[in-house]
């Protein structure tokens, strides 16, 4: 009898439906959705990469171990060879200072970036914390009051609120 009525079709659902999404479809839309952002995402890096667009990842790759052998191998070539060493650091010490300012401008934008996000968001930190620091104070101030069994707004009777200063007094009795 409720297929004759109904036939194959579910009214109550599908009149919920107007008023409320299907989750269990939502769940279902969601899922493809994803799963076609990351097929996309993947097709960007199935196609056959040329021969400069390989060379130019990996040099992108190699300034930073290059400059952290370096460093360690500088280290090691001055205990193996001081001479040696010390004779390159002299050609080093002609090097004009013109050029020591472009180095520093090229690796500056090259390693900057990142350090200055780093340094500018550890020093909004530090001053969040110093803005919190008198209300801290104050509260310390207040539960010290408290600990010694005093009035925590005391303090507050000088205040320029009469209203508040009358309390004050009313509540010593």
């Amino acid at each position: 009898m409720g297929d004759v009525l109904w036939g194959r079709r579910n009214l109550v659902r599908e009149t919920v439906e107007v008023f409320r999404e299907n989750s269990e479809q939502s769940a279902v839309r969601a899922h493809d959705l994803q799963a076609a952002a990351l097929a996309q995402f993947a097709a960007e890096f199935l196609g056959q990469k040329s021969g400069f667009d390989r060379f130019m990842d990996g040099l992108n790759r190699l300034p930073r171990p290059m400059l952290a052998l370096g460093t360690l191998g500088l280290m090691g070539a001055a205990m193996l060879d001081p001479v040696w060493f010390a004779a390159r650091m002299q050609g080093i010490a002609l090097v004009p200072e013109p050029l020591w300012w472009l180095l520093g401008i090229v690796v500056s934008f090259y390693f900057g970036a990142r350090a200055q996000a780093k340094s500018q968001a550890f020093q909004e930190g530090i001053a969040r914390s110093l803005a919190r620091v008198p209300r801290a104070v104050e509260n310390l101030e207040s539960l010290n009051a408290l600990r010694q069994g005093a009035d925590p707004v005391e303090k507050n009777e000088t205040s320029d609120n009469p209203a508040l200063a009358d309390w004050h007094r009313d509540r010593r009795g």
